[in-house]
């Protein structure tokens, strides 16, 4: 997966066009850096699951 799709996805996520996204162990380390730089990261949370793939949502308010 590219750097520009992991932006896009949390820009999806966060203007309701998807409701939530996984990223799997293999695109994790691609994925972090990206995402501790978007500004609106304090708006989306990270779930771990078993098998270490993270499930990311918006943050009920």
């Amino acid at each position: 997966m590219a750097e520009e799709n992991f932006e896009q996805l949390l820009d999806d996520l966060r203007n309701k066009k998807i409701d939530h996204f996984v990223i799997t162990p293999e695109n994790f380390q691609q994925f972090q850096p990206i995402f501790h730089s978007y500004p609106y990261r304090s708006q989306i949370k990270g779930e771990a699951q078993r098998g270490g793939k993270v499930i990311y949502q918006l943050r009920e308010r």
